[in-house]
């Protein structure tokens, strides 16, 4: 249970808290409404990756102004006795679609083109907008979408969340993808090509690459996403087009990350200087080698087993997958993740839950932190992926760390998820921007 007062301040040495004594005496003179003292029985510093014991974290607006022991509480704050909880950093997935669902027995084209022509970007943002509040409830703060989302529904959906007509969580946007030819939709006809350019931003020559960057970041988008290829779609982009979209994108500030599933895309998305790798299915050792030395990070998007058993019961009802076939699957998912963490490169959490598993979009989202898991991965380095290493794909230093300076964006487990993962399903509080929206008195 979670218990809210106002305290009147404790008496006792400030030198012992190791915070300022020119933040603790701005923090004394402010008012109730503006300071939260959060008294943690756990915490994650994601920093160092290491968990502590018993740290007070003081919020004034929506910045952390300090994090310390045996904090003396400013007279009229709120105090929030977390005491019984893990606190860390708000959760950040870094691939997420959320102006789409598809049904897993549907198909991607049939989905897709039902998603621009029968539903349209007006509903599909209402939609998203719906199933942004999910994530935010499962403790996800801060989400990277990376296009399927109509012509910029994923920039209507933020702009509501950030003048607070909306609950969601952070987000950054990619706009339209900018894709080769046909996009993703395998099987569509030449005379029908025009329904893929309302998904995608086909990409035809160097310039044209160039100014799909600039238009995608005129309209909103604080990140570029590519497809070296545009798997299931034979096509690539030449690396001449990935290599003017990066340096146009560093030009106007911003990091790129590209769809890349099979060794040959991943390799040239890297060659041509990208951020990230999508995906990354089939990558080879010399490959992750080449993405460490040059800063790429890795963002793995698999399915768990409970996901996994959700989506073959409802693609395939009368045909349950044995439990060998399951952990054949399974098996060889861990193993790539393993590979890649051998590799030494950095892994960010990306979930790219994109299909309709019956679940509200932001639990199961969450549960490719279980595939970490489950693969071997230690709790420390998953919750990393989930925030410091995310938030340093994005350039934001002040998401994914809990400390002096940074967004207020926290959330509470039941329980120790070193001992025990199933506390991430457990969630008890969830702030964003100094705001609580779980774990409300």
């Amino acid at each position: 249970m979670i218990t809210y007062e106002i305290r009147k301040a404790r008496t006792g040495p400030h030198s012992h808290t190791g915070v300022p004594n020119f933040i603790q005496r701005h923090i004394r003179q402010t008012t109730v409404t503006n300071v939260t003292v959060i008294r943690a029985g756990r915490f994650f510093d994601s920093e160092k990756g290491i968990f502590l014991s018993a740290r007070d974290i003081v919020i004034k607006g929506n910045l952390i102004e300090a994090v310390a022991e045996n904090f003396p509480i400013p007279s009229g704050a709120r105090v929030v006795d977390l005491t019984r909880y893990t606190v860390m950093p708000g959760l950040i997935d870094a691939h997420v679609h959320l102006l789409y669902l598809e049904k897993p027995s549907g198909g991607l084209t049939a989905e897709g083109v039902k998603a621009i022509t029968m539903e349209g970007t007006p509903l599909r943002a209402l939609r998203g907008a719906a199933r942004a509040r999910t994530f935010l409830m499962a403790g996800i703060t801060i989400v990277r979408d990376l296009g399927n989302s109509g012509r910029f529904g994923d920039i209507a959906v933020r702009t509501a969340i950030n003048d607070g007509s909306l609950d969601g969580p952070r987000m950054y946007v990619s706009g339209p993808g900018l894709s080769p030819e046909g996009g993703q939709f395998p099987g569509l006809q030449f005379s029908y090509r025009g329904i893929a350019e309302e998904e995608y931003r086909v990409v035809r020559g160097a310039e044209d690459a160039r100014l799909a960057v600039r238009e995608n970041v005129t309209y909103g988008a604080n990140v570029i996403k590519i497809y070296s290829s545009a798997s299931p779609n034979p096509g690539y982009l030449s690396l001449e087009e990935m290599r003017a979209i990066v340096a146009e994108a560093r030009l106007l500030g911003v990091k790129v990350t590209a769809h890349a599933t099979s060794d040959l895309a991943i390799s040239r998305a890297v060659e041509a200087g990208v951020d990230s790798i999508e995906h990354g299915y089939r990558v080879e050792d010399a490959t992750l080698k080449r993405m460490k030395q040059r800063g790429v990070a890795l963002v793995p998007t698999y399915l768990d087993s409970v996901n996994l058993k959700r989506l073959y019961a409802i693609a395939r009802p009368n045909r349950p997958p044995t439990e060998q076939e399951l952990a054949a699957t399974l098996k060889q998912r861990y193993e790539r993740l393993q590979r890649a963490m051998k590799s030494g490169v950095t892994i960010v959490a990306g979930s790219d839950n994109y299909l309709d598993l019956g679940v509200p979009q932001g639990e199961a989202a969450k549960r490719v932190l279980f595939t970490y898991h489950d693969a071997g991965m230690e709790t420390a380095q998953i919750l990393q992926s989930a925030t410091i290493n995310a938030a340093r794909l994005f350039g934001e230093p002040r998401l994914g760390i809990i400390m002096t300076g940074a967004f207020a964006d926290l959330i509470a487990v039941d329980g120790d998820p070193v001992g025990d993962f199933s506390a991430m399903e457990r969630i008890k509080f969830v702030m964003k921007n100094g705001i609580i929206y779980v774990g409300q008195p």
